[in-house]
């Protein structure tokens, strides 16, 4: 069972890899034309998109400028489970 479906944008295999790992459906950000309930972005280009601090059909925005693999996960798990924040996330190689 699907924990939500995120759009990630492609650069950021890693984060697409952990939720994916955990349970979530990744589509990639470049082709999304479906509802998601959260976009990750780099960050690099946020300004320039418009989309800074804001969401996109409702979807919240995480820009991964500056986080770890780990911190984007946890952002994404806040975001969209409502409650036990304090989950490990399954890593793998």
């Amino acid at each position: 069972m699907s924990r939500g479906k995120v759009a990630v944008e492609h650069s950021l295999k890693d984060v697409s890899k952990m939720l994916r790992d955990n349970g979530y459906d990744v589509v990639n950000l470049g082709n999304w034309q479906q509802t998601v309930d959260c976009v990750v972005i780099t960050g690099l280009d946020e300004n320039i998109m418009g989309i800074e601090d804001k969401s996109i059909t409702g979807a919240p925005v995480i820009s991964a400028r500056g986080l770890t693999t780990m911190e984007v996960f946890h952002e994404v798990n806040e975001r969209l489970t409502p409650y036990n924040h304090s989950q490990t996330p399954r890593v793998r190689d």
